[in-house]
């Protein structure tokens, strides 16, 4: 079977969509227009006719309104009155001609999007004239006493509109379906109602004036067209300000962080990949000191305009992320197409000539990036970002002027960083000794472990460096369990349980605290997930966790079955060895399980008749 491209697949969700309000619309106006009198007074006709060219004047005075791509024009007046004075059936006749004068008309645009456009028309006419029916209105003059019908039908109208805008947003991009609803709804709400009161005055003047009634009514509508026009241009402005940088007119970070999730929630529903590009300019201090700020805000906003041109023609979205940092967010690139973007962006950097950047080390403009690439097992924004930014790091430590993907192999003084760091850890789990000693040593027996895994898997330095640390510091949330419960003997009450299960948690935010350690907090907060997700503390399942700390819940919970502890049973080996083999494809990775267990029974000698537990 041949897998559906996620840009076809959504091409024909909005299709069909489109094809059901085709169907439900003409299947409404099939059922009212045989009821169409034509038996009208000449006075009447004229009347229907200049509410034809009522219409399409209107139709020329159309306005943006929220959400983005929504057009509106004050033409639903005119057939709300054309329904309140002749009916429902008239009202849909002059939908009909007016829809296909427009068609003719406007020729360039697709004869699908004509025939939408009437049928969404057509399911709000009738949708308003049934109410208008059902609540007793009469056909005519405005009458007071039927009041209540008109405004059931107004408010019927205006609910249909919104609920099939509502529908096409949903089909187009459910995520957004909240906030696209909340500005239409406070963003468009003046004009729906504007539009609707209009309706009620047409009718009135019409059937007062006349002809000269309606003239009146155009000449309103008209000018608040043009007022509504004026003011949502305005809202555009003012919006386009509020998620731009005015420095190098790239989207500023705010904006950024609310599309980054936005992406993210993309990728992980439709499959497709996603990568960020985190952009340092190499050495701006230095030259923001010796030319001073208004020329270093001149280099930022040549860079900027750099990114802005290069991200455009290449469907990728540029923002500055603060200071001299810039962000690439890379909808539908691989991190090795993303690397090969932000090689050829920084090759155009280097060859563009600014005063002053021969002082700077390459002589030229140059920057450094990182880049990292969204994976089924990142469930926070937050951490596409860090794993950007760490890679950032290591390619400032490389000299500079270059570009690095996160995780990458590559010589870093590792051993030295991850014997301090350990050092560091250390001083933390030193605070077991006085609460609970056994997780102490369980912490650094699960680091032995985690050592010689990262070899047996070939982890590269950094990858490896995580891992162990990881490792070593997954179960300091524990610090913040009281005394008394860490150490009872006795069954725990489901009160005491939840707060154990709280160690992940609490050891993510102290992990977060602190920056050197940031990147550890998945092993810390996921090393009790299952694998057929009904662990804690969120229920991922299978890929969705990261693999390393899927191998940290396996090493984790033979270190646990193994463990010598007073008044608590302890497995061999050998059982422990069976009781991961049953339990795998449940609570552990199956695949990893069977390696843990290839290499335990290895170290054990359990292939040799032998058993050894681990010092």
């Amino acid at each position: 079977m041949l897998k559906k491209h996620p840009f076809l697949q959504s091409w024909i969700t909005k299709n069909m969509n489109a094809l059901l309000f085709c169907i439900l619309g003409i299947v409404l106006f099939s059922f009212y227009v045989p009821s169409l009198s034509f038996e009208y007074r000449s006075g009447q006709w004229v009347l229907l006719g200049s509410m034809l060219a009522a219409s399409l004047v209107l139709y020329f005075y159309t306005f943006q309104i929220p959400p983005e791509g929504s057009k509106q024009s004050m033409d639903s007046a005119v057939y709300l009155a054309c329904l309140f004075i002749f009916g429902t059936s008239a009202a849909l006749g002059l939908l009909f001609l007016s829809s296909l004068l427009f068609a003719l008309i406007e020729r360039k645009v697709s004869w699908w999007k004509h025939l939408t456009n009437f049928s969404i028309y057509a399911i709000m006419i009738c949708g308003a004239g049934a109410v208008f029916s059902g609540l007793g209105g009469q056909l005519g003059q405005l009458q007071n006493k039927h009041l209540l019908s008109y405004v059931g039908a107004l408010i019927v109208y205006f609910a249909l509109n919104v609920l099939c805008i509502a529908i096409y947003y949903y089909m187009a991009d459910r995520s957004r379906i909240a906030v696209m609803l909340r500005g239409l709804l406070q963003e468009s709400a003046l004009v729906y109602t504007c539009i609707l009161i209009l309706s009620l005055v047409l009718t009135i003047l019409i059937e007062n004036n006349g002809v000269t009634g309606l003239i009146l009514f155009l000449g309103i509508s008209i000018f608040l067209s043009h007022l509504f026009k004026k003011l949502f241009d305005m809202y555009l402005q003012l919006q386009e300000r509020a998620i731009r940088d005015q420095r190098t007119g790239l989207y500023n970070h705010s904006y950024f962080e609310n599309l980054l999730e936005h992406e993210i929630r993309l990728a992980r529903s439709a499959g497709t990949p996603l990568s960020l590009a985190m952009i340092d300019i190499d050495d701006f201090k230095r030259f923001n000191d010796h030319f001073g700020h208004l020329e270093g805000d001149k280099l930022l906003g040549l860079v900027g305009a750099i990114l802005k041109e290069e991200a455009k023609q290449a469907g990728v979205t540029a923002s500055r992320y603060g200071g001299e940092e810039f962000t690439l967010l890379m909808p539908g690139y691989t991190e090795q197409e993303a690397l090969v973007f932000v090689n050829r962006l920084r090759k155009k950097v280097n060859d563009t000539p600014f005063a002053g950047v021969e002082i700077l080390p390459h002589a030229c403009l140059s920057f450094s990036a990182g880049i990292s690439g969204y994976h089924i097992d990142i469930h926070d924004k937050s951490m596409l970002v860090l794993q950007a930014d760490q890679a950032l790091y290591d390619a400032k430590k490389q000299g500079k002027n270059v570009a690095y993907i996160y995780g990458s192999s590559f010589p870093l003084e590792q051993e030295i960083e991850i014997a301090q760091d350990v050092r560091d850890i250390e001083q933390l789990l030193n605070l077991f000794l006085y609460k609970d000693i056994n997780t102490f040593k369980h912490s650094k027996r699960v680091f032995r472990y985690a050592m010689d895994i990262s070899l047996l898997l070939k982890l590269d330095p950094h990858t490896r460096k995580q891992f162990v640390l990881g490792a070593l510091i997954h179960d300091i949330g524990k610090l913040e369990i009281p005394w008394e419960i860490l150490n009872k003997q006795d069954k725990l009450t489901p009160n005491e349980w939840e707060a154990v299960r709280k160690h992940v948690n609490w050891g993510k935010e102290m992990a977060i605290t602190n920056d050197k350690f940031k990147e550890l907090a998945p092993y810390i907060e996921l090393h009790h997930e299952r694998f057929d997700g009904t662990g804690y503390p969120h229920g991922y399942k299978g890929a969705e966790i990261p693999v390393l700390c899927r191998m940290l819940t396996i090493i984790d919970s033979f270190d646990a079955m193994t463990s010598e502890r007073p008044y608590q049973s302890t497995k061999s080996v050998r059982e422990a060895v069976m009781e991961l083999r049953r339990c795998s494809g449940t609570q552990f990775d199956p695949e990893l399980a069977g390696l843990f267990i290839e290499y335990i029974e290895g170290k054990s000698g359990l292939g040799t008749g032998g058993e050894e537990l681990p010092n």
